[in-house]
């Protein structure tokens, strides 16, 4: 379906337009994008299933035209690094500014998670998993990859979705194509979250589904950010050239 993925491309299309790509790194644990602006977005890397040493058929070419080629990547119905290309096209995009309305207050802190919460978290976000177990809530971490800890696979996941009161969501779902079913898969919570530097800061994707808040990152020193991509590494050596961003949404928008 991959209909946020099309809602984000639809709401970029016209500014991709105007856009060029100035340069593109797919490293191991992130994908970045740059603009001729001197804007840049990253996304998550997914492992690649190629049968080859070419992961991607059009490497080589892609630097040097308009962001919206890049863009529509994001819709790819087979290629998850096709979409993680587009994720990081749509990244740089949204880091042109005006930008939405946001706080730099760290997003669950100001969920004020409660011993009466239920918090439902997909993907195993490590540097937050103690400070909600804290609170004394109920944790359920659903995580596609085994050996993460105590966690839930997807189909175990599917009750804890429909039942939490928080919904926590890494973003490197709408890489592997799984966001459209998550997010129908929640009940009534009072906070869901799309989480991680791979989350597009775009409010009008998400209207209309129970999404609150999106916590993303802007690249903040493109340089920077590029040499540690291209070197094989991830959030935690990125962080001090990123930007975090905590945008609440408006659900009667």
């Amino acid at each position: 379906m991959l209909t946020i993925q099309r809602n984000l491309v639809d709401v970029l299309a016209s500014q991709a337009a105007d856009s060029i790509v100035s340069e593109i790194r797919i490293g191991l644990g992130y994908t970045a994008v740059a603009l001729e602006s001197g804007h840049a977005g990253v996304a998550w890397t997914p492992k690649s299933d190629s049968h080859s040493c070419t992961h991607l058929s059009g490497a080589g070419s892609l630097a040097g035209r308009p962001a919206s080629v890049l863009l529509t990547m994001l819709c790819h119905q087979k290629l998850p690094l096709a979409r993680a290309v587009g994720l990081a096209t749509a990244n740089a995009l949204l880091s042109l500014p005006p930008h939405a309305p946001a706080s730099d207050d760290e997003v669950i802190g100001s969920l004020d998670i409660g011993a009466d919460d239920h918090v439902a978290m997909v993907g195993y976000f490590a540097p937050v998993v103690a400070k909600i177990q804290k609170s004394g809530c109920r944790l359920d971490i659903i995580e596609m990859n085994p050996g993460r800890g105590d966690t839930l696979t997807p189909e175990q996941g599917r009750k804890a979705l429909a039942d939490c009161s928080v919904a926590i969501i890494t973003a490197t779902s709408l890489i592997n194509g799984t966001l459209d079913e998550l997010v129908a898969g929640l009940g009534s919570p009072r906070a869901a979250v799309i989480l991680g530097p791979s989350t597009p800061l775009c409010p009008e994707a998400f209207q209309g589904t129970k999404i609150t808040h999106l916590a993303g990152a802007r690249v903040q020193d493109v340089d920077a950010v590029q040499r540690i991509i291209s070197e094989g590494g991830g959030t935690m050596l990125m962080k001090p050239y990123l930007e975090f961003v905590n945008l609440p949404l408006c659900l009667d928008a």
